[in-house]
């Protein structure tokens, strides 16, 4: 059979995308998702991605956070992540997006607790420029330097 009848594609809104605006916008600028299921990848290669995506001050969003059976994955992704990030970075947490039981949280890196995440669960761990505003995580781009209110250019704000 041929592969273009063989496979359906409908469109929808990506976990990540749909957790990103319950905690604000959180993935304004570049980011990575990585999923800590070793089930089709080797741990060694997941932690390898985590490094790199962190160490590159990407936000990290996380799939498949915590299972029973592997329950230590995401205290070793924070714990990478606390190699590259500071202690007040934010670490968003939404379960069950848009769905009965939902949950939306935000803590910083030191304080977060990865007992409280589960498969239903997406991560998403801030930048070096992540913040919150009014409460919401949010992660700039650098237009408030570049541009006026107005939306004119700055003539300081060129690259």
């Amino acid at each position: 059979a041929h592969l273009a009848h063989a496979v359906e594609v409908v469109p929808g809104v990506p976990a990540l995308c749909g957790a990103a605006a319950l905690l604000g916008a959180p993935l304004m600028h570049d980011f990575a998702s990585v999923s800590l299921s070793d089930l089709l990848t080797p741990w060694p290669i997941i932690e390898r991605r985590l490094d790199a995506a962190l160490g590159a001050d990407f936000v990290v969003a996380i799939y498949n956070p915590r299972s029973r059976r592997r329950a230590d994955h995401l205290e070793k992704a924070l714990a990478i992540a606390a190699r590259h990030r500071g202690p007040d970075t934010p670490i968003g947490l939404v379960r069950q997006a848009y769905r009965p039981g939902q949950q939306v949280s935000v803590t910083p890196l030191s304080a977060f607790d990865p007992a409280t995440v589960d498969m239903l669960s997406i991560v998403i761990i801030g930048n070096g420029a992540t913040t919150m505003v009014g409460g919401r995580m949010v992660t700039p781009r650098g237009y408030m330097d570049k541009y006026a209110p107005d939306g004119t250019r700055k003539r300081d704000g060129g690259e």
